[in-house]
């Protein structure tokens, strides 16, 4: 629909690598602005910061819609949208460790699982409406459902107290310390890093950031893969059909089976879901069929809804509910690198091999290396435990008149006294 508006440019070879910035500035934006939106989600709230997204990506949308120039569009589009739906989008996953806690996968996959619902007709829908209206006004469509967003967002009620950190920011003494201190200060209060400190985090981190490197190649090559092989044109439609239905059917079932495991081992669930989504990366290649393709999509989109789901309740399990908000952020903004250069590195292969066979086999390697680093989370964290439990032992015997709920942090819930 963008190359058809720019009708005075359609014999520039290079138009559809324009084009297709704008797209994907606007999903890299979603991933680098995640630490910044977790600064603002703890600092004003997940209600002010989703409006204020909300807000940002309803201005980029209806801007859109009143210029042709591609350079402004980037502009616009994948700047301004791209990082209002990161202020949006975000606040969404924690606002539920607010009002679940056992339910909590459960209430992420329905949420989760609804998208789904508008993501999978939503592509035929605006192709219906661009050709009847054209793209500008289908821009101002999008930019009202945003409005509605807006207000929407006015929902999100805290229930947890303020983050240990801001209520100490009024009780810190600045006049005994340098200009640098001062400054080191204030970066580590709006940067908090803390997170990192947890040995376990860091690994799922990694794991996670090392298994999306080839995450998108599926959905951004594969319907170019098929018409290239088996010379399908007329029912190319039915792969995004088959993942996105898929993918809302696993994060319903993967948020009611994640409710069902206790602590850390709901990672095993993105263990199964990355490896799995690896090996059939790889078996695009063996496919001789657009059938067994079909199958592949089946599987990819399972995979992809365990994965989607299960991420939110483990940020939670891993950090507390304090910090789950920067740990959910820091982890999309070491996403973001690996998932906007995994699609070009596929294209790269394309070109250089002349097929994409080399491209999904290249695909389905970082998810397997990131399912297997993912799965020693929970030994590390076994181990830790085992580990605070010998010490308390110890300390126990050396002050057994040590009070026994220890020092907590104002505002850190009670769940959290025994770690």
């Amino acid at each position: 629909m963008l190359q058809s508006d720019l009708g005075e440019g359609e014999n520039d070879p290079a138009l559809e690598f324009k084009t297709a910035w704008v797209g994907s500035l606007a999903m890299g934006m979603i991933f680098f602005c995640s630490p910044i939106v977790s600064i603002f989600t703890d600092r004003i709230g997940c209600r002010t910061t989703a409006a204020l997204g909300a807000a940002i990506a309803f201005i980029g949308l209806l801007s859109s819609s009143f210029t042709k120039s591609l350079e402004v569009r980037y502009f616009t589009y994948g700047i301004l949208f791209g990082c209002g739906s990161s202020f949006a989008f975000q606040p969404s996953l924690v606002i539920l460790g607010h009002y679940f806690k056992r339910r909590l996968g459960l209430a992420n996959g329905i949420v989760a699982g609804s998208s789904c619902l508008i993501s999978v007709p939503l592509p035929f829908f605006l192709k219906m409406v661009g050709k009847a209206i054209g793209l500008a006004h289908t821009f101002q469509v999008l930019s009202a459902l945003m409005l509605i967003q807006i207000f929407l967002s006015m929902t999100y009620r805290p229930i947890l107290p303020p983050s240990c950190d801001s209520q100490h920011d009024g009780q810190e003494k600045p006049g005994s310390r340098s200009l640098r201190q001062q400054c080191w200060s204030q970066m580590r209060k709006y940067f908090n890093l803390r997170v990192f400190r947890r040995k376990t985090y860091r690994i799922w981190a990694f794991g996670i950031a090392t298994a999306v490197l080839g995450y998108f190649v599926p959905y951004m090559h594969l319907v170019k893969y098929v018409e290239k092989e088996f010379k399908e044109t007329k029912k190319d439609w039915i792969l995004p059909v088959c993942l996105g239905a898929m993918s809302g059917l696993g994060r319903l079932v993967s948020g009611r089976i994640g409710d069902c495991i206790p602590g850390l081992k709901k990672i095993y669930l993105q263990v199964a879901s990355f490896m799995l989504f690896g090996i059939m990366c790889m078996m695009v290649p063996q496919c001789r069929g657009f059938e067994g393709v079909i199958v592949i999509c089946l599987f990819l989109g399972l995979c992809d809804g365990f994965f989607t789901t299960i991420m939110a309740p483990i940020a939670f399990e891993l950090v507390g509910p304090m910090q789950a908000s920067q740990a959910i952020g820091y982890l999309m903004g070491l996403m973001a690198v690996p998932m906007t250069a995994g699609t070009p590195i596929a294209g790269y292969f394309n070109d250089y091999f002349g097929n994409y066979h080399a491209a999904f086999y290249f695909a389905g390697v970082p998810p397997i290396v990131g399912g297997l680093v993912l799965s020693v989370v929970p030994l590390v964290h076994q181990r830790m435990l085992q580990k605070q439990r010998l010490d308390s032992g110890k300390d126990k015997m050396l002050a057994p008149e040590a009070v026994v709920n220890g020092e907590l942090l104002p505002g850190c819930p009670a769940s959290e006294a025994h770690i």
